[in-house]
């Protein structure tokens, strides 16, 4: 059963008195995630703290943040502690001014939409298909609907412990490959508003192949890495045993055990590690307005 992390008594947005307490790390009873409590990112970042934070992050691998009223400027510099920001390749749909920050949105003006309505469609990792994938990514609620909204993250670490050793014998040491289009068309189908990609952007997003057990760089744990958004096939493999290989995968990837799934509130801040994480967005009404912006790290090369 997928678990959905109850919020910290006294952590409702305005429940929090002027003066917080001191930073605390509260672990969810959930396969993934932790909540980090006593911290207002509208005040100057402790470097103590910002080391609690990294290291909460390789622990949990999703931290939430409740109630952090920030403008783009704070949630950019916060998120550059951690490393080089990534520009999307979906330049229409940058917060003006802030290039770093993708709007995921749904909302329409003018029969037009202001940011990428159908982001996390299907179980990924960000920006995998680049050669320096995403380190990590931060998204901030700005307007959330009455019903729906949830983002769900599967724990890759998990799944490659628990993987069945016929099928991690199948994998280790095998590459796949990743790219941005592999379901782009598909996407387009369901929804016309999807622009189509000039030549530039499609030069930016070349396929690219990395291991498909990946070391994490700063823990050294294993996690997989293919995801049923942006990975095509398997290198060396005939396309039918490629294809049964990563439906078994995919399967296996997102049971509801290694599933944490985050319900939204006014105003969260949420940093994944998409080293250890794939994640999902579980889909919000047409009717109800959604709008959030999200910051993505650089990463390393895999290995």
């Amino acid at each position: 059963m997928t678990i959905i992390a109850p919020s910290i008594p006294g952590t409702a947005p305005g429940a929090q008195s002027a003066a917080r307490a001191p930073l605390r790390i509260v672990p969810f009873d959930a396969p993934v995630g932790a909540e980090v409590l006593g911290l207002d990112l509208n005040q100057p970042l402790a470097d103590d703290d910002f080391a609690r934070i990294h290291r909460a992050h390789l622990d949990y691998h999703v931290l939430v943040f409740r109630d952090q009223r920030i403008t783009p400027e704070q949630h950019i510099a916060f998120s550059r502690r951690f490393g080089p920001l990534q520009i999307h390749v979906l330049h229409q749909f940058q917060l003006p001014g802030y290039p770093e920050l993708l709007i995921v949105s749904n909302i329409r003006e003018n029969g037009q939409p202001i940011g990428l309505g159908d982001a996390g469609h299907f179980w990924h990792s960000d920006l995998s298909y680049k050669d320096k994938p995403s380190l990590g990514s931060l998204l901030h609620a700005q307007e959330l609907p009455s019903e729906g909204g949830d983002t769900l993250f599967a724990n890759m670490h998990l799944a490659w412990d628990t993987l069945p050793a016929h099928l991690q014998k199948a994998v280790e040491g095998r590459k796949a490959e990743h790219t941005y289009l592999a379901k782009y068309a598909e996407l387009q189908k369901r929804n016309p508003w999807r622009p189509d990609l000039t030549a530039e952007q499609i030069a930016e997003v070349k396929p690219v192949v990395h291991p498909i057990v990946r070391t994490h760089p700063e823990t050294g744990r294993k996690a997989l890495f293919v995801s049923e958004h942006f990975t095509t096939h398997i290198v060396g493999l005939p396309e039918d045993e490629s294809r049964e290989l990563l439906a078994a995968l995919f399967a296996h990837s997102v049971r509801d055990e290694h599933i944490y799934r985050h319900h939204w509130a006014e105003h969260d801040l949420v940093f994944w590690d998409n080293r250890s994480l794939m994640h999902l967005a579980a889909g919000t009404p047409d009717h109800l307005r959604r709008k959030m912006y999200r910051t993505t790290i650089e990463g390393d090369a895999p290995f």
